[in-house]
């Protein structure tokens, strides 16, 4: 069964850590039983990661699919996520894992920017344009490996 486990960087504050637990749960809700939900705290708060990949495991899992819930390509998402994702796979050889990308450049996340914001869209973006980058100079790949025109041209 496949999972999915949510990591944030962890926080001080109970209620910063208390919404990644939040989020976990719609997204359990939202998948129903196509997957599992989990999450862990990178640090600060508890559970750790290896303890957030047990948890998965625990449950049924035998891939899991750790997502950093961050906004962008920064060390945490890209090397100390990682790092630590693999150092608690290795507790249970027979289960695979990778780690996504961290959100990146989304048109999703701009439309709830925008509604947040209370702001209509006029001018929506599709599959076509997801594909393509968005830095105003045309500099493809300078948002990392966040960068969408990089990644469709990674794939192409």
């Amino acid at each position: 069964m496949r999972s999915i486990l949510l990591i944030d960087h962890g926080s001080v504050k109970a209620e910063a850590n208390h919404m990644l637990v939040c989020v976990a749960s719609l997204l359990q809700h939202m998948l129903g039983e196509a997957a599992l939900v989990r999450y862990a705290h990178m640090e600060l708060a508890e559970p750790s990661i290896a303890a957030g990949f047990a948890a998965c495991v625990e449950a049924g899992a035998t891939d899991v699919v750790a997502f950093p819930y961050m906004l962008s390509p920064g060390k945490h998402s890209t090397r100390d996520i990682p790092r630590l994702v693999t150092e608690a796979a290795k507790n249970f050889p027979n289960v695979t894992f990778r780690v996504t990308e961290a959100f990146g450049v989304s048109a999703q996340l701009c439309e709830v920017i925008a509604s947040r914001a209370g702001i209509e869209i006029p001018n929506s973006a599709n599959d076509a344009d997801a594909c393509r980058c968005w830095d105003p100079d045309g500099r493809t790949g300078e948002c990392g490996a966040a960068c969408t025109g990089r990644m469709a041209a990674s794939i192409a």
